[in-house]
C-alpha cells in the first residue's frame, strides 16, 4: 500500500469508532423529527471530493431513511494551503426548501468553504441546516464556524487518508496520517 505519513493519527479501528458515535448522534437528533414523505426526510449533501468515503461511511451508520446529494466545492486546487477563494463546480440536484439538510464535509479549518456552502443553501430556505465534519481543526479562523457533528479535532497540521488528499493522491489511505513537510 501506498504510504504518505509522517505518523498515523487515527487508525481505521479509532475511524470507524468515531464514524459510529457520529451516525448515532445523527439518529438520536432526528427520530421522532421525521415526516416520512420524499420531500420531507433528511437530505444529506456531500461536499466532494474529500467527504465521499466518510459520507458513506456515515450513512450506514444513520439507522433513519434519507437522502442522499453532493456538491463539489473547491478552495485548494494543489497546495496544502487555502486560496481563501471557494468556488462551487457543483451544485446539488434537489429542492432544499422546507427540508432538513445536513452539509456533510472532509475537514473544518479556515470554514471558507463550509460557510460559503451554508450561505448559498440558507438562501434556499431549508427547514433545518446542520453540518457534519470528519475533523475539526484547532487554528484560528477568521471565521467564527462551529460544526453540529464533528469525529475529531485535530491540531494545525497538514493530514491525508480516508478521503482527504495532497494534490489528488492519498485519499484511499484507510488510516488518516499527517503528510510530512512536502
Amino acid at each position: 500500500m501506498v504510504e504518505a505519513k509522517e505518523r498515523i493519527l487515527y487508525s481505521e479501528t479509532q475511524i470507524a469508532e468515531a464514524v459510529k458515535r457520529v451516525g448515532a448522534e445523527i439518529t438520536r437528533d432526528y427520530t421522532g423529527r421525521l415526516e416520512e414523505t420524499e420531500d420531507k426526510i433528511p437530505l444529506i449533501i456531500g461536499i466532494l471530493k474529500g467527504s465521499f468515503i466518510f459520507m458513506a461511511d456515515l450513512v450506514r451508520e444513520i439507522d433513519l431513511p434519507c437522502k442522499m446529494d453532493f456538491m463539489v466545492a473547491k478552495s485548494y486546487g494543489q497546495g496544502t494551503v487555502s486560496s481563501g477563494y471557494v468556488r462551487i463546480v457543483k451544485d446539488i440536484d434537489t429542492d432544499i426548501k422546507d427540508r432538513d439538510v445536513i452539509v456533510v464535509e472532509d475537514i473544518l479549518d479556515t470554514a471558507n468553504t463550509l460557510s460559503s456552502v451554508c450561505e448559498i443553501l440558507r438562501a434556499r430556505k431549508p427547514k433545518s441546516l446542520k453540518v457534519c465534519v470528519f475533523l475539526d481543526k484547532k487554528i484560528d479562523r477568521k471565521l467564527q464556524f462551529e460544526a453540529d457533528y464533528k469525529c475529531f479535532d485535530i491540531e494545525n497540521e497538514f493530514v491525508v487518508g480516508y478521503g482527504l488528499d495532497y494534490a489528488e493522491k492519498y485519499r484511499n489511505l484507510p488510516y488518516l496520517g499527517v503528510l510530512p513537510p512536502v
